[in-house]
């Protein structure tokens, strides 16, 4: 099989049909399919169910793409670095939001200093989606809070970390600094959307108890939801590092959960069949 297959392949899978992948390439929609054939018959694999004139992605092409994407770039890699080897490179970083406004940016300026050819491009999301992208090859490192799902990423922990539940000062429970898991049960909630770490972890912990939190606000702000705690709107847990300036400011009050753990670990992540440069190498070792 070619190089040519590969990029054909990854081309179909990402936009969806053999039609569109021939656009993009500039290749005739029959040269498409029989590419696409040969990789089958060459590998003894379906990699598309072919049902009312669609192609979805089996089991079997999932795996062979999580190959195919990081072959195809790293040659486009190679290209470029031989083409342009004395102009600046690139690096893609992708950071949750907790790391993306408490670190991202001293990492980033302390980069620069030892590597000012080197452009950093960033992407702040949640860690699920952060994940997404590195498998699928739009970042190269990404800087999460909590574990990764996926077989396909390596993970390495950079530093320690602790949720904490908060509430506003005038809330009935400000007045203590401990509360039993229990007495959560009929409290109101201001969380963090789906797909967030701290969210994963705090739902986790409440199912674990048979509690099931509905929350009356979800959002993807964490001075959103800051605001609206302090304002009295309902209780969240939220990382530390985001809510300490409200707490010195005893604008919002921190409290233990009895007998919970709620520390947990920053963790850089980066797919495992990623070849990773030296600057990006230096990038994770400033991190750690």
């Amino acid at each position: 099989m070619t190089l040519r297959h590969l990029k054909i392949f990854v081309a179909v899978c990402e936009t969806g049909s053999v039609t569109a992948a021939g656009e993009k390439l500039y290749i005739a929609q029959p040269s498409v399919s029989l590419a696409v054939s040969e990789l089958e018959d060459f590998y003894g694999l379906k990699l598309f169910d072919r049902i009312s004139k669609r192609m979805y992605i089996t089991e079997s092409g999932k795996r062979f793409l999580q190959y195919a994407t990081h072959i195809v770039s790293l040659f486009d890699d190679l290209e470029s670095e031989i083409k342009n080897y004395d102009t600046t490179g690139v690096i893609r970083i992708g950071a949750s939001i907790t790391i993306g406004n408490c670190l991202l940016i001293q990492y980033i300026k302390a980069f620069k200093e030892t590597h000012p050819h080197i452009k950093v491009q960033a992407v702040i999301n949640n860690s699920y989606s952060i994940e997404q992208e590195i498998l699928n090859n739009h970042l190269d490192i990404g800087l999460i809070e909590g574990e990764v799902h996926s077989t396909y990423i390596k993970s390495e922990a950079f530093m320690d970390d602790e949720l904490v539940l908060i509430c506003g000062i005038t809330h009935h429970l400000a007045k203590l600094d401990e509360v039993d898991i229990d007495m959560l049960k009929s409290e109101d909630f201001v969380l963090r959307e789906k797909g967030s770490a701290g969210r994963e972890i705090f739902d986790g912990i409440m199912a674990a108890s048979g509690i099931e939190i509905v929350p009356l606000w979800e959002s993807i702000s964490t001075q959103a939801i800051l605001r609206a705690v302090s304002a009295g709107l309902g209780m969240s847990i939220l990382p530390f590092l985001l809510v300490k300036d409200y707490v010195e400011r005893n604008e919002i009050k921190t409290l233990k959960i009895k007998d919970i753990s709620l520390k947990r670990k920053f963790n850089i992540i980066y797919h495992k069949n990623k070849f990773i440069t030296q600057s990006a190498q230096d990038f994770m070792n400033l991190c750690k």
